[in-house]
């Protein structure tokens, strides 16, 4: 495995510290001195204290390995990896430093010898000042925290790449003596294997016709709340067409959306006393695909095709395929703590696999979502998704976000919001609010997805009570999907004509090349899936 690296693959802060109000400030009185914490240039006022041997630490930059601009080897990389823990180190050093002084300072404002030459109102807008620069503080440590568990991480994955190239240049070298030792038999050579190359996925050409494999889950197909006594929802699933409606007893039901007799669209008709009625003759069908009615005419024993339909937890769930359908349906509940706010369904002209390629890709976010989401972002030397080695779940890095792949074709994630275009540096747990998302992508042919979107927050409930919010939610959520949508359908039409859409993976493919290899495993029809864990 060829490991290259470059010093911007590391996290670095530049921007590390400001001179505060106090290095501005001039001695006062002799029994109240105040002193200055920072310096302008982000370096510790020489002060002699009880802490000085624990902070007494050199500033690490100036031994910054001067390799700005240069392509690193392994070892090389590595050692700009542990510079950043010292430097992390440092930098949470001085912050603690920070606070400890802050709070020797408010102790001396309070102080009874200093209180008899101070008014009231100059104590309070001291002690102000002190706990607006204590609480200033405070945050940068936590920022130092999450500085230093983004250096380890990074350092433990510059380790394993060590790691991996010494294994492979130790496997490789062997490999060459025994070949070039002219003793050497064929026998000898069996046992050495070296470490195989990236194989690319083969994503090329018309979509194939759907494996009878794919159709055997549970798909949700419609929102409950698009669903009333008196609604049809017609819908088109692995290229064929299918009407929802309640019956009358208010559960719904799934039947082809063709009439027995004439082939009418029975979407077209109406729902009458929980039967859907075909608006070209009458002829009245149940859930469960009996025709109950045929007008003008006896009735004959005639039935459609009806698919196992249910409803849960605001959904409505069809199994479209011939084996019985699993006893349990999957949950797709949003975390708890979570508020729904808004729920869309859009019709879309892409194979579902290349909208699933899509959403389970981070990366291409700031280059792609540069006018909304993602407008400010910066680009990382450094993309990563990090997941259990058998497993459709992981978080991406730098990027507070969590990601799953639930199958067949759902995409459910976690987004941590701190401040908008700044993303970087924080996991979810160490956001304060957040936004999660449910993306199903339900194939309705090999050229047409129909996309069920829902958005929850677990902040700002006031939210859900601002009338028309569902159309501002909608208008977002098609601003952000025809970014991607444009893309998506270049890389669909080159497809078609021969183009590999999955010629290179790279690091931060590895969810979309997951999801791949689990979708090949369907289409041979595998017993036992991939990622089951």
């Amino acid at each position: 495995m060829a490991c290259v690296s470059t010093a911007a693959t590391l996290f670095l802060p530049f921007s590390i510290s400001r001179s505060t109000r106090f290095s501005n400030r001039k001695g006062v009185s002799a029994r109240f001195p105040v002193f200055a914490l920072i310096g302008e240039e982000g370096e510790l006022v020489n002060k002699k204290n009880t802490w000085g041997a624990l902070f007494d630490v050199e500033d690490p930059r100036s031994k910054f390995p001067q390799c700005k601009g240069r392509f690193l080897d392994v070892n090389q990389a590595l050692e700009v990896a542990r510079f950043d823990i010292q430097y992390c180190d440092w930098r949470a050093r001085q912050d603690l430093l920070t606070i400890m002084l802050l709070h020797e300072k408010v102790v001396e404002v309070l102080n009874p010898l200093a209180r008899e030459y101070k008014s009231i109102g100059t104590m309070k807008k001291e002690l102000a000042e002190l706990q607006e620069e204590l609480a200033q503080a405070h945050r940068q440590v936590h920022i130092s925290e999450a500085r230093v568990s983004t250096a380890l991480d990074k350092l433990a994955y510059m380790e394993a790449l060590v790691s991996d190239k010494l294994l492979q240049d130790q496997t490789t070298t062997e490999l060459d003596r025994t070949s070039s030792s002219p003793s050497t038999s064929t026998e000898t050579l069996g046992p050495v294997t070296s470490k195989p190359s990236r194989k690319a996925l083969n994503v090329s050409g018309p979509v194939p016709p759907y494996n009878s494999r794919m159709k055997n889950f549970w798909y949700p197909v419609a929102f409950s709340a698009d669903l009333m006594d008196d609604t049809m929802v017609p819908i088109d699933c692995f290229e064929e067409p299918w009407v929802i409606f309640r019956g009358k007893d208010g559960e719904p039901g799934c039947l082809q959306n063709t009439c027995a007799h004439r082939a009418c669209p029975l979407h077209l008709g109406s729902v009458n006393e929980g039967r859907i009625k075909c608006p070209y003759h009458g002829w009245e069908y149940s859930t469960d695909g009996k025709c109950e009615k045929m007008p003008s005419t006896k009735l004959l024993n005639v039935k459609i095709r009806a698919l196992p339909c249910f409803e849960q937890e605001g959904m409505i769930w069809i199994w479209p395929g011939n084996d019985p359908p699993t006893a349990t349906i999957p949950s797709l509940q949003p975390p708890e703590g979570f508020k729904i706010h808004a729920e869309i369904v859009m019709e879309l002209p892409v194979e579902h696999g290349l909208l699933l390629d899509n959403l389970l890709d981070l990366a291409h976010a700031p280059f792609t979502h540069t006018s909304t989401f993602a407008k400010g972002w910066s680009v990382p030397s450094l993309v990563k998704f990090l997941t259990p080695e058998s497993g459709l779940q992981g978080y991406w890095d730098p990027y507070p976000i969590d990601m799953e792949f639930r199958p067949p074709c759902m995409v459910l994630s976690t987004i941590g919001i701190s401040k908008p275009g700044k993303l970087e540096g924080q996991s979810t747990k160490q956001c304060s609010t957040h936004l999660h998302q449910l993306h199903v992508c339900l194939p309705s042919s090999r050229q047409k997805t129909r996309l069920l979107y829902r958005m929850s927050l677990d902040f700002a409930p006031v939210l859900e009570h601002i009338p028309f919010m569902q159309y501002l939610w909608r208008y977002f959520a098609e601003k952000v999907l025809n970014e991607d949508l444009r893309l998506v359908l270049g890389q669909q039409d080159r497809m078609i004509n021969g183009a590999n859409v999955w010629n290179i993976p790279v690091s931060y493919d590895k969810l979309g090349v997951r999801y791949r290899v689990w979708r090949d495993a369907v289409d041979r029809g595998e017993k036992e899936l991939p990622f089951n864990d």
